[in-house]
């Protein structure tokens, strides 16, 4: 066998390994008492009112990577960029709170978590206005820690 037949051989096989890992992976929903889930929904939690307690969790649960796209166009935003916003006074809100979240498990090192959660801000005239999102965050456990590594929100009408 030539060495180019062994390397497209080997190539093949490589192929073939990944493909089968990634049918393996398997999901699940997280149980109610699974304490990974249960602290990724604290965490959450904490995100959500973190606009109200200027908390600073982003810069624990963001990874550097993190890429996040904006309800009101749909432009992305990256970790400095919701650092920022937190940080900035003028967008402090009042009630915030997480509604829900449901965490999906792929293998053991990804999460998907579908929540909602809402928040008063004063609108553009300074009247205080309740805003509604309903979001997914992308979590993955690297060397150990999980971080969410995308998030896309939604508004959605609030009641």
């Amino acid at each position: 066998m030539s060495k180019r037949s062994v390397k497209m051989m080997l190539c093949l096989l490589a192929c073939m390994a990944c493909t089968i890992a990634a049918f393996a992976q398997e999901s699940r929903w997280a149980t109610a008492d699974d304490p990974t889930a249960k602290y990724i929904v604290d965490l959450e939690r904490k995100w959500a009112e973190a606009t109200c307690a200027q908390s600073g969790i982003e810069a624990k649960i963001l990874a550097d990577d993190f890429q996040g796209t904006s309800p009101r166009d749909g432009s992305r935003y990256d970790k400095a960029h919701e650092l920022a916003f937190h940080d900035d006074p003028k967008n402090v809100a009042t009630d915030c709170r997480l509604l829900d979240a449901k965490v999906r498990f792929f293998g053991g090192n990804l999460a998907l978590v579908y929540g909602s959660e809402t928040a008063t801000r004063k609108n553009k005239d300074g009247k205080p206005e309740p805003r509604c999102l309903t979001w997914t965050d992308t979590w993955l456990k690297r060397k150990g820690n999980w971080q969410v590594i995308a998030a896309q929100d939604a508004y959605f009408p609030c009641k």
